[in-house]
């Protein structure tokens, strides 16, 4: 099967990687100009050139059926593919990733906690709801925006206008600070069927709102939490009929609590530990379930760690030392806060894979010192 993804990064790569067992062929549609699959049949959409339909009907021509990698595409585009070829997960889970107002709203009819939050559309309504939310706030462009960009930290009121000017969005979202124990996450995977499958949850650490760690099995997860995650995603999955791997993020309060932040209609950085410690990939599970096979076993296999290499790689022999150690390179160029590559660390028990993550951020430049809420 000729599988078409929107998109032609990192993770359509890793995608194809545990495709080609399957006997799928992979065609990436790069809408962005800077493709950096390095695999399979690359295809570029120029958006704003006239007359480059063409490639667009080149590339449903070649596809039987159509996933993606980001989902950071235009609607209409993807609503149109839709109506030529399957596409999984859907238009309207895009649609709403898209957009954090409904994002929002898709989460309170679901019953689905979130941190207090207003929306606003000018600097004024800005400083009222950094007043009545009570400082520090978190302002977020209602649009756009990932990996910390289009937002900004309110720590004063009188610092509202310098934020919506900094942010430059006519609309956004301004959310309550939480005082959590950490940030988690839950992947799950949906079949054409209805059949789903919870993967364990993940500890993410974040420095400058980028990932550099994810933990899974959560060593100190009381198994009520589990469920209440899988209760939150399985109604996301259900209420947009979804197909494929969906990812929630969320935040632990002291009390055990969870409140949602944000989800993504994607295989998933926080995932990426799955590739060397669970049975079945979230990558093979995605493409399993968009081709209507049978999901496979999502139990951990041990401990893991997944470090994220961000802006300047470290040496790959001296990282492949690590006992249990698994590069996973991008064949990308070093640049400041670009994800490079990942190494997923394995280990029998989570002091020794604490361990191991201690001495992989080590050989790698820039790398934080690594803090888990279970140490």
């Amino acid at each position: 099967m000729n599988i078409g993804v929107l998109g032609a990064g990192q993770l359509g790569r890793m995608l194809a990687l545990a495709g080609y067992p399957l006997a799928n062929r992979f065609t990436f549609l790069d809408t962005t100009g800077h493709p950096s699959a390095g695999i399979g049949d690359v295809m570029v959409l120029n958006l704003d050139k006239e007359g480059d339909q063409k490639h667009l009907e080149r590339f449903l021509e070649k596809v039987d059926l159509v996933t993606y990698e980001f989902e950071h595409l235009p609607v209409p585009l993807v609503q149109a593919i839709e109506e030529r070829k399957p596409v999984y997960p859907g238009s309207e889970a895009i649609r709403v990733c898209q957009h954090r107002a409904e994002e929002k709203a898709l989460f309170d009819r679901l019953a689905i906690p979130t941190p207090a939050y207003r929306l606003v559309d000018s600097a004024e309504a800005l400083e009222a709801a950094v007043r009545e939310l009570g400082t520090p706030v978190v302002a977020k462009s209602v649009t756009e925006g990932y990996d910390g960009k289009g937002q900004a930290v309110i720590k004063d009121p009188a610092d509202a206008a310098e934020a919506w000017r900094s942010i430059n969005h006519p609309r956004l979202i301004v959310e309550a600070f939480v005082d959590f124990v950490r940030e988690v996450s839950i992947i799950a995977v949906r079949g054409r069927d209805g059949e789903v499958a919870f993967y364990p949850m993940a500890e993410n650490v974040h420095v400058d709102g980028i990932l550099r760690y994810s933990v899974a099995p959560m060593p100190d997860l009381d198994d009520a939490v589990q469920q209440t995650a899988d209760g939150y995603i399985r109604a996301l999955l259900d209420e947009l009929d979804y197909v494929g791997v969906l990812t929630l993020e969320l935040f632990q309060t002291r009390d055990g609590g969870l409140l949602a932040n944000e989800m993504a209609p994607r295989v998933h950085n926080s995932g990426h530990w799955t590739q060397d410690g669970a049975v079945t990939s979230q990558f093979e599970n995605h493409l399993r379930a968009i081709q209507g096979l049978p999901l496979g076993s999502t139990a951990a296999r041990a401990p893991t760690c997944m470090v994220n290499v961000i802006g300047r790689e470290g040496e790959a022999a001296k990282l492949l030392e690590i006992d249990d150690a698994h590069l996973h390179r991008y064949d990308k160029g070093e640049r400041p806060g670009r994800k490079l590559a990942h190494v997923n660390l394995v280990a029998p028990t989570y002091d020794a894979l604490l361990e191991k993550v201690r001495a992989c951020a080590a050989l790698l430049p820039d790398a934080p010192a690594p803090r888990f809420s279970f140490e």
